[in-house]
């Protein structure tokens, strides 16, 4: 039997997947609290204390998986959030490995990185594994920084598998309010909103977008399908649907499925050069043949035009509380 705990499950991808783990009947184990990101030291205690709740879950089973789903930084994050977030994965794999339960067992640990952040750099197409990285803001060098925490961690323990899931842009109901990215959501909400949709960066831009529930799968897939007879014990995989659509196409897309007019602007400014113009992905690491293929992008688009509509009638009826 194998236990799976997945950081950062309230978010879009980590909660698609643990949908994902409890379809393949994997036991999750869980906590009766959030992390609080806002306190370092308060989340260093709570860290501490999973670690140790995780390793006493996990004595009557056979291995267990780890997912880190976490964080709240995005290409336009200050250095100082970005880094903090990198010393709280610190701590959290330092507990881990000082739990000796958890270290005499198998272990796989799944790592949700940026394929956007880590190649932003790279003029030439398609991206593969075999790629060069060339971070070229703060966000992607962080999550060099971060992977390699996973690289060091992984030589001392040879019993560990990990998965370092390069992710193009994820999408799905559910995007959350407070991060600054989504463009599909973005989109959604101006319309619902009869806003303006300000676009910032230009029209021609390519993008790969991946729903949150297919990259979940492929990640679970990977972890779980890696041949643990591999001489080595860290993976890279590039997480894409693999169907590049121009950000015109994508307008064009939410016009097709609202049957609305909306307008749009092009708005430029100190955020727009950190984000790749025409970026292609493939794969060419492959752990199964199972693989599904990728959502339409036009279904997960009326998915989102769905729910965030869902979201707007809740919010427009929500009683006003007055004094």
């Amino acid at each position: 039997m194998t236990i799976a705990w997945v950081i950062g499950s309230n978010g879009l991808l980590g909660s698609a997947i643990e949908r994902t783990l409890r379809k393949a009947g994997i036991r999750i184990f869980s906590l009766p609290y959030r992390f609080c990101w806002s306190d370092e030291a308060l989340l260093a205690q709570q860290l501490r204390q999973a670690a140790a709740t995780f390793a006493d879950s996990a004595g009557n089973s056979n291995d267990w998986e780890l997912y880190w789903a976490a964080g709240t930084g995005t290409m336009n994050s200050l250095v100082e959030s970005l880094q903090q977030e990198t010393r709280a994965l610190t701590a959290l794999l330092d507990m881990i490995e000082s739990e000796s339960r958890l270290m005499a067992k198998p272990g796989a640990i799944g790592f949700a990185s940026s394929a956007g952040g880590v190649y932003a750099g790279v003029a030439s197409s398609p991206i593969t594994e075999a790629t060069l990285e060339a971070p070229i803001s703060a966000y992607g060098r962080e999550k060099l920084r971060q992977e390699e925490l996973f690289r060091s961690f992984s030589a001392r323990q040879k019993q560990l598998t990990v998965l370092l899931a390069r992710i193009t842009t994820l999408y799905g109901p559910g995007q959350s309010y407070g991060k600054r990215q989504g463009l599909l959501a973005h989109i959604a909400r101006c319309i619902l909103r009869k806003e303006i949709v300000r676009i910032y960066v230009p029209y021609d831009t390519i993008r790969d977008y991946i729903s949150a529930d297919c990259a979940a799968e492929r990640i679970v897939r990977s972890l779980r399908d890696i041949p643990r007879s591999q001489p080595k014990n860290v993976f890279i995989k590039i997480i894409a649907s693999e169907s590049p659509i121009t950000i015109a196409e994508i307008l064009a897309i939410f016009r097709r499925v609202t049957r609305q007019k909306f307008r749009t602007a092009s708005v430029v400014n100190e955020l727009t050069s950190l984000y790749h113009r025409r970026h292609i992905y493939r794969s060419v690491v492959s752990f199964s043949d199972k693989e599904k293929p990728a959502e339409d992008i036009a279904t997960g688009i009326s998915r989102i035009m769905a729910a965030e509509h869902c979201e707007f009638i809740k919010a427009r009826n929500k009683p006003i509380l007055r004094a």
